[in-house]
């Protein structure tokens, strides 16, 4: 794309976000059920993706479970919220690294969604985060996790985090792998103007823990999930899926054995 239109093209993504964005997060306002405020999120994602020219394609939705699930997916770009958001089933939640409360708009939008917010640095409130998402899928809740935790400017999939898994194996609920792509070259992380084009969701089939969980299930369906995401993907493997029980952001594991009989 010629650099003018592109910077036009950026000038009018920009504010097309802004007006939608604005006008989702005065009806996530006003709407007093959680429910409602997902469906209209649902649609609201949808019709920016379309105004956008960045028409969404989801391939096998059928398997998405009907009863409680956790979805992963790979991260490359700060669209794949809002893919999601528009793909799947409004009863999802996501869990989303903290910082993302504290963007003007983003965060008053995906407070108001439900969305769970975890800390990835400070370690105490990390386990405390990690507790409540815990307690979330126990008692039922669908969840989604981007398990990179972030991405970066280099195609790749980065080592997983284990607390998608952990929600999983302790409420005994399947999880299902996802590959999102397009969004990388739609919204560039080196920060470039956005580009038109189509994106993709492409749901995976699920994994589902072994009953009783298995003293490993946790690493297992993390090595699983990510070794399924990374073949269909088509991106380099960036490191690979370690057992990371030596690192501060996995208190949910520990927690997951400590509470096993």
């Amino acid at each position: 794309m010629l650099a003018p239109a592109r910077f036009a093209y950026a000038a009018w993504t920009l504010t097309m976000f802004l007006g939608v964005g604005m006008f989702t997060l005065l009806l996530l306002l006003l709407l007093p059920k959680l429910s409602w405020r997902r469906a209209a999120a649902h649609t609201l994602a949808r019709v920016f993706l379309h105004v956008a020219g960045m028409p969404l394609v989801v391939k096998f939705p059928e398997r998405i479970p009907q009863a409680q699930c956790v979805v992963v997916c790979n991260h490359a770009s700060y669209l794949d919220g809002i893919v999601l958001t528009a793909a799947l089933p409004p009863r999802f939640g996501f869990v989303i690294k903290r910082e993302m409360a504290s963007v003007p708009l983003v965060g008053a939008l995906l407070g108001r969604l439900g969305s769970e917010f975890v800390e990835r640095f400070n370690r105490n409130r990390g386990a405390s985060d990690a507790r409540r998402l815990m307690r979330q899928a126990i008692e039922g809740h669908s969840l989604v996790f981007f398990p990179e935790g972030t991405f970066t400017r280099t195609p790749g999939l980065l080592k997983f985090h284990t607390g998608a898994f952990v929600s999983a194996v302790r409420a005994g609920c399947p999880v299902v792998p996802a590959i999102v792509r397009g969004t990388r070259r739609a919204l560039p992380p080196s920060g470039a103007p956005p580009l038109p084009g189509r994106l993709v969701l492409e749901i995976l089939p699920a994994l589902t823990p072994a009953a009783p969980p298995e003293a490993d299930e946790v690493l297992q369906l993390c090595a699983q999930a990510r070794a399924a995401i990374l073949a269909g993907l088509g991106e380099p493997d960036l490191t690979c899926c370690v057992d990371t029980a030596r690192q501060p952001d996995t208190e949910p594991a520990r927690s997951a054995r400590a509470s096993r009989p």
